[in-house]
């Protein structure tokens, strides 16, 4: 995925794809088992940075068919910005320390504080009780929500591992995956109708 990213990112409005025109998607380079990282390393592709990236590459296909499902503008608007920061996380877990400074876009606390907005949105609009859990399964949207959420759980526990293996250092991405959780959380409970409890 974070091969894949092109710069000034949140300007993109179309899926990202940097395929030089009339080159084939096959380039056969990772037959061996092994893919690149961020400017050029060459690293197998059960590393843990690229099974991280791999994780949130799932990710944001998953909340990407949430959003198809959804007929709500906001909530179209909203997946589209998380899925533009999901990408630049992946570029930045595929970057080693010393290219760090050629990405134009790391996560910091604004975009933390961005879904902390979302979040009161949704708390606003309909009360959600956490004292108990809920059963996914009542319709399509709010399951594919509650499976991203457990997407993000992974994604944000694979982070967890590379920062104390001290081969990722920001913390401010691992706080942003576990808001997403809960965000996600609410919009799985906002497109259900009377939410099971288990």
């Amino acid at each position: 995925m974070a091969r894949k990213i092109l710069k000034r990112t949140d300007r993109i409005k179309k899926p990202i794809i940097n395929i030089k025109r009339n080159m084939s998607i096959t380039t056969k380079t990772g037959d061996s088992g092994k893919t690149s990282l961020f400017f050029g390393k060459r690293v197998f592709k059960d590393d843990l940075r690229i099974e991280a990236c791999g994780a949130l590459d799932e990710l944001c296909s998953f909340i990407g068919m949430a959003k198809s499902l959804s007929r709500d503008k906001n909530t179209k608007k909203i997946i589209d910005d998380i899925q533009r920061d999901l990408f630049i996380i992946g570029a930045e877990v595929v970057t080693l320390p010393e290219y760090l400074n050629k990405l134009e876009k790391r996560i910091d606390g604004s975009f933390i504080l961005k879904l902390e907005k979302f979040i009161k949105q949704l708390e606003d609009k309909r009360k959600v009780s956490t004292q108990y859990f809920c059963l996914a399964g009542e319709n399509v949207i709010s399951s594919s929500f509650d499976v991203s959420r457990t997407i993000a759980r992974r994604a944000e526990r694979m982070l967890v591992t590379l920062k104390r293996k001290k081969i990722f250092q920001n913390q401010e991405a691992v706080v942003y995956l576990n808001r997403l959780s809960d965000l996600l959380y609410l919009f799985a409970r906002n497109y259900e109708k009377k939410p099971k409890r288990k």
